[in-house]
């Protein structure tokens, strides 16, 4: 049981890191943008090609794809997504869900369909486990990482949005951008460093869950519906909803699956519904804005 526990808590933090950016550009943005997927994808796929083609190291394989991602993000939001920002809903999600398309069919055409493999340091290949019997806990090492890993993040992101000049900037931003403007603060300079950062963090996420989630070109659409429920069901006007609701989420999805494989993914909708009914705009909000 606590071995379930801790596999469910592990899920559920990496599925906050790839979900964050979405609960930021569609929260603190007010953007749809449902080929955040395909961010996340790129870091995967980068961190694949940088280990086998190039020999990079899987640690320093991380924060190349965060920054990497981060600056396509960047120039994507800067070409191609800035116009979209003042379209209805409807536009965004038709726009961003033909870009997750695209990026499918290009992975699929210039590497290939098969499924790719990261091979992980000696050292978070291990399994430690503590206590007996009903008590036990088996802790794998590299869940153990993506845990501190991921803890490190939120508290960063946290006291950034929360206790920075920028995380200021850009609550005035999203709250009327016009009063922001007026008061000498740049919207598009915030926006586009926030945008980078979300892509950045998908990134990361999809170099993190390749080894666990798997990775081929159909990852953006797979997974589209998971960052969907942490979004809808934490909430988009903070750090601590998206969280709370990973963390629900992966551990609802690992004992699912375990005490109840037939069914597969149920426990995870039904659980999202129940949510949705008690608290219709999320488990988190934030008074004000809009």
């Amino acid at each position: 049981m606590l071995t379930i526990l801790f596999d469910g808590i592990a899920y559920g933090m990496l599925l906050f890191v790839l979900a964050v950016g979405l609960a930021v550009t569609l929260g603190l943005m007010n953007f749809i943008n449902l080929a955040h997927g395909a961010f996340a994808m790129a870091g995967g796929y980068l961190t694949v090609f940088a280990m086998q083609k190039l020999g990079v190291p899987f640690l320093a394989c991380l924060p190349l794809a965060f920054i990497v991602v981060a600056l396509a993000g960047a120039l994507l939001e800067r070409t191609l997504y800035r116009p979209m920002y003042g379209k209805p809903h409807l536009d965004q999600v038709l726009f961003s869900i033909g870009l997750a398309f695209m990026a499918v069919a290009a992975v699929d055409y210039f590497v290939g369909s098969s499924q790719q493999n990261i091979q992980l340091p000696e050292w978070l290949r291990g399994r430690t486990e503590i206590g007996d019997g009903a008590l036990l806990l088996g802790m794998g090492h590299y869940r153990l990482f993506i845990i501190a890993v991921c803890a490190v993040l939120t508290v960063v992101l946290q006291l950034i949005l929360s206790k920075t000049r920028f995380g200021s900037r850009l609550r005035a931003a999203v709250d009327d951008p016009r009063v922001a403007a007026g008061l000498g603060i740049n919207v598009n300079i915030v926006f586009l460093l926030t945008f980078a950062v979300g892509s950045g963090l998908a990134g990361l996420g999809g170099a993190l869950g390749a080894e666990i989630l798997g990775l081929d070109p159909t990852f953006p659409l797979k997974y589209m519906i998971y960052f969907l429920i942490v979004v809808s069901v934490g909430g988009t006007s903070s750090i601590t909803g998206p969280l709370a609701a990973a963390l629900l989420l992966g551990i609802a999805d690992v004992a699912g699956k375990y005490f109840i494989p037939k069914m597969g993914a149920f426990t995870v909708y039904l659980l999202m519904i129940l949510i949705l009914m008690w608290r219709p705009q999320g488990l988190f909000t934030r008074k004000g804005g809009r």
